[in-house]
């Protein structure tokens, strides 16, 4: 039985290199933590849940902004790429273009809890307003954990959800087998939780973006790595005969855009998986989000008359290659992360042999 009372692992950053610090040819320039929380405001909280030989799951949970002002909307956009998975809440931002709260990815079976406990979440923190005055339609996002994990165990709780909302903090990110990544498999490889940024011009003025991942998709033939074809030479305990997977895409940036145009940034997350080699599979769910904390509205209800300021739609090439590449980038970085993980029924699956990448890819040590 797990104590449920708090994350039964401390997160800490791999001993394993990132996917830039083994020398691939990765474009762009990345902000300083290379991180989703580069663009300011935004914070990542992670709950992971590691016990007995079968319990391999979690909870990451993504603040668009300070804690104190979750009730202010965050604009935003989504795009299912293919719908064989779930993201609550997204019917609310294509009608409105605005959601509120802290995002939150888990497991499949959990994603109604982790909906439930974010709404106790914010009527704990706004009780003068949610309940009252406010609804909230929280964004909660799932992929399968179910190869390594006892995912019919249950065993994320409602207050694993509220530890890692509670958690959540700016600065370098925990990557690979963490949080709702902790149990997740990509390529055929460990994979999990990943993150990267970009800093870009827009107008003469700069700008961030990042990606957050939970990646578990893919098979192994199809592994691209900027753009060689090394999963056909990395053939060794194939763990699937086909894909069974979804990645959740989450995109955060500081340009000011109207929701039309953080949508069509959302569906640049398609491009960027596809980088990897990905056809986005029949039984994957693959869903992105993306936002944007500028011309914050301030808190809920919505003023009389909203005021925007956004980037011109032909400006926007930069901000959708940033996209494309911080996203692929993420998914390396949450392979290149992961250590091998054993789990339910005594399935292993390993992680992507970084020695033997690189020596594919003709990078001397």
């Amino acid at each position: 039985m797990t104590d449920d009372s708090k994350p039964l692992r401390t997160e800490t950053s791999s001993a394993r290199p990132r996917a830039r610090a083994l020398g691939l040819p990765l474009p762009g320039t990345p902000g300083p933590l290379n991180a989703i929380t580069d663009v300011a405001g935004v914070s990542v909280g992670l709950t992971t849940l590691i016990d007995g030989a079968s319990i391999r799951t979690g909870v990451t949970a993504v603040l668009p902004r300070p804690a104190a002002n979750l009730l202010h909307p965050v604009w935003a956009g989504a795009f299912s790429m293919n719908g064989n998975g779930e993201m609550t809440g997204v019917h609310w931002i294509k009608e409105a273009g605005w959601f509120t709260g802290p995002i939150t990815i888990t497991n499949t079976f959990s994603v109604g809890l982790a909906h439930h406990a974010t709404v106790r979440w914010m009527i704990e923190h706004f009780p003068d307003k949610v309940g009252e005055d406010i609804w909230v339609l929280p964004v909660a996002a799932e992929t399968y954990d179910g190869y390594l994990n006892d995912i019919a165990g249950l065993h994320v709780t409602e207050s694993h959800v509220l530890s890692a909302i509670d958690s959540a903090a700016g600065g370098p990110v925990a990557e690979g087998s963490v949080g709702g990544g902790t149990g997740m498999i990509t390529y055929e490889f460990k994979g999990g939780t990943g993150t990267s940024s970009r800093k870009v011009e827009l107008a003469g003025k700069g700008y961030t973006l990042g990606a957050l991942v939970q990646a578990n998709h893919g098979l192994r033939p199809w592994l691209t790595i900027c753009g060689q074809p090394v999963g056909a030479a990395l053939s060794e305990n194939r763990v699937h005969e086909r894909e069974r997977g979804s990645i959740i895409v989450v995109i955060a940036t500081d340009a000011p855009l109207i929701p039309t145009q953080i949508e069509r940034l959302a569906r640049r997350a398609a491009i960027g998986i596809g980088r990897a080699g990905t056809p986005s599979g029949n039984s994957s769910g693959d869903i992105f989000l993306a936002f944007s904390t500028a011309n914050d509205p301030g808190p809920l209800p919505e003023p009389a008359r909203l005021g925007f300021e956004a980037i011109s739609n032909d400006l926007l090439d930069p901000l959708f290659l940033a996209a494309v590449e911080a996203v692929d980038e993420a998914i390396l970085n949450a392979m290149c992360a992961a250590e091998p993980m054993s789990g339910k029924n005594g399935y292993h699956v390993d992680a992507l042999p970084l020695d033997r990448l690189t020596a594919l890819m003709g990078i001397k040590s």
